[in-house]
């Protein structure tokens, strides 16, 4: 699912170009795309990538953060093909990871190639390239109900990637569907929406690795609840929870009707991450986040 991302239509002075970003992209989670082609998930879709093509002219990507579809069936993946086919003239690429409602219901390898045929991807965990930043992708590889389970060699390849001659104060973007306990929204102990059962090892490489910034999905909390940003004691990075474009969750344990994602500016010191209303088309100023580099 992938189309040349939009390129600047006019010359800009000098003073343009130092005032705009070097880099941007958008992160979305929890589509929970469904068979049926007017169920509110799947306008929900419609509207934010609507959103995205009006607001977002020179992003190089939209990253989605997992539960593509609501229970991972061929026919929620053909509407996902039907939303995008509609949406892409006017977009830059997406590119996947997929979460546990994409893999849990059936053997977790058929349901991993039936996710790549539809999406494009290559395997549970990848990185790309994109205008000299990294982009990392991960991947649970057993089909848990809610946790994601990552070997061993997936966190050494995750620790490898990391450690690529990238300069130290150039951020790194991770993106995994299910956060690490007690971090973002949603992922508090008494929550239980928390869901890596390599918790500690996961938290031990990002700790090496201050420069990576990580994006998840999963809990659904909605942006205003706070913990929207998580940054890590002792240089352990920073973690964002993405919200759903689904549907929402509150810290009153109950479901809400809405969709948010981020809008994502990158600088030469800096990272802004802006939480976006894509139902009513707004910025969320309670989600505005400065992360220096």
């Amino acid at each position: 699912m992938q189309n040349q991302p939009y390129e600047d239509k006019a010359p800009l002075g000098e003073e343009q170009r130092s005032s705009l970003p070097i880099l941007s992209f958008q992160v979305i989670t929890d589509t929970h795309v469904t068979a049926e082609s007017d169920h509110i998930h799947n306008e929900h879709f419609g509207q934010a990538l609507r959103d995205i093509a009006v607001h977002a002219t020179n992003s190089v990507g939209i990253m989605h953060v997992g539960d593509v579809t609501d229970r991972g069936l061929r026919a929620e993946y053909e509407e996902l093909a039907r939303i995008w086919q509609e949406h892409k003239a006017s977009l830059p690429p997406m590119w996947f990871t997929y979460g546990n409602h994409d893999i849990f219901l059936g053997e977790w390898s058929n349901q991993l190639k039936l996710y790549e045929r539809f999406t494009g991807m290559n395997g549970p965990y990848y990185d790309v390239w994109l205008n000299g930043f990294q982009f990392i992708f991960l991947g649970s590889e057993r089909g848990l109900k809610d946790f994601a389970y990552l070997t061993e060699e997936q966190l050494a390849w995750l620790d490898e990637k990391l450690n690529e001659e990238v300069p130290r104060l150039k951020p790194v973007f991770v993106f995994l569907h299910q956060p690490l306990k007690n971090t973002v929204a949603g992922s508090l102990e008494e929550q239980g929406w928390y869901g890596v059962t390599q918790d500690e090892e996961l938290k031990a490489i990002l700790a090496k690795h201050p420069q990576a910034i990580m994006f998840n999905g999963h809990t659904h909390w909605e942006l205003e609840a706070g913990l929207a940003c998580y940054r890590g004691q002792e240089g352990s990075g920073t973690m964002f929870n993405a919200a759903s474009v689904a549907y929402l969750w509150t810290n009153e344990d109950e479901y809400k009707e809405g969709s948010q994602g981020y809008y994502v500016d990158v600088y030469n010191d800096k990272v802004i991450v802006r939480g976006r209303d894509f139902a009513s088309s707004t910025w969320l100023s309670s989600a505005e986040f400065e992360v220096k580099l």
